[in-house]
């Protein structure tokens, strides 16, 4: 498999992406992206956080994915819509009806239970609808085939982030995986403080994607911890068009969406907020899988063992009495 950092979801065949300011962020940047699938199918599956605390967005999406399918995301950044009660979830729902209406109206009947909605940005403060969907109606004007679209989509859902984070994966049997991401701050299992729009143009159901996904998480995401904090809003979308005409195997769609989370992974671990060192904790001997990264967390997330690190301090001792800690 041929991997690229120069693509992202626009790779895959049948999907189109744009990323727009459409004024949330007082700073003028990008702000809105729009991923839409052109199809023929319109599989999907999501994982999202484990937080008992979801945003409405969240609780939106989690809803819409149980027919399994998608044909649009549409994400802001600057807010996060969490911790908004049920406003906050009508909002949610009128930025999946205006995107709706706006795909509908460009040609492609679209309903609301076809979009899911995902935010990030500052928890508490409702969202300003008004430009939010405004913006809703603009970006549909402005998708773009070709790869410009999602480098403008990974642009627009930065916070904190300094870089945007995209990858392609090629498979030699012609088909391919892409993905954006974003995180920079609250970054603890699971999933690590994120956004994730992964798509493909294999053909596969649902329950091919949902599987695929988890397992690519749980080895990845899941395992990314900067500061032990775990967010809101975390959601990792999976979208598959079927434009390819290929079916992989399971093993080999397993493959594909691993590299690719794998690799999005390590663009997120190396852009967090203050991070100086990346580090790996490898575990030998334990019992069991469960076991050996129940002590990879207590290493990765004790004080001490972060501030030998950060001071470049070899100091092993605070690693053993960390193992020693673990439940």
């Amino acid at each position: 498999m041929r991997l690229l950092r120069e693509q992202g979801v626009t790779a895959p065949a049948g999907f189109r992406a744009a990323g727009i300011a459409a004024g949330i962020k007082a700073s003028g940047a990008r702000d809105l992206a729009l991923v839409f699938n052109e199809g023929p199918d319109y599989a999907a599956a999501g994982v999202f956080t484990s937080n008992k605390v979801k945003a409405a967005p969240v609780l939106w999406s989690k809803q819409v994915l149980g027919t399994g399918q998608l044909r649009a995301v549409i994400l802001n950044s600057g807010g996060a819509n969490a911790c908004t009660g049920p406003g906050g979830f009508q909002d949610t729902h009128a930025t999946a009806e205006a995107v709706a209406a706006a795909l509908s109206d460009w040609g492609t009947e679209t309903g609301a239970i076809e979009v899911a909605v995902c935010s990030t940005g500052l928890i508490g403060d409702r969202l300003p609808m008004d430009k939010v969907l405004a913006g809703a109606r603009e970006i549909v004007r402005e998708m773009a085939g070709g790869l410009s679209g999602g480098d403008e989509a990974a642009q627009a859902i930065m916070t904190t982030d300094t870089v945007a984070k995209q990858v392609a994966v090629h498979h030699p049997n012609d088909w391919t995986v892409g993905g954006m991401a974003k995180g920079a701050g609250m970054l603890a299992p699971s999933l690590a403080t994120m956004l994730c729009v992964l798509t493909t143009d294999a053909a596969a159901e649902p329950a091919a994607l949902e599987a695929a996904l988890r397992r690519a998480t749980a080895r990845t995401f899941d395992r990314l911890d900067v500061d032990g904090s775990c967010s809101t809003n975390d959601t990792v979308l999976l979208l598959a068009s079927g434009a390819s005409g290929i079916a992989p195997p399971q093993s080999d769609l397993d493959e594909a969406v691993l590299r690719a989370c794998d690799d999005l992974c390590a663009q997120l671990q190396a852009d967090a907020e203050g991070v100086t060192k990346r580090v790996i904790v490898t575990v030998t001997g334990a019992a069991s899988d469960d076991d050996a990264l129940t002590v990879a967390r207590t290493v990765a997330r004790d004080s001490l063992v972060k501030t030998a690190l950060f001071g470049s301090d070899p100091n092993w001792g605070r690693v053993l009495a960390a193992v020693g800690m673990a439940p």
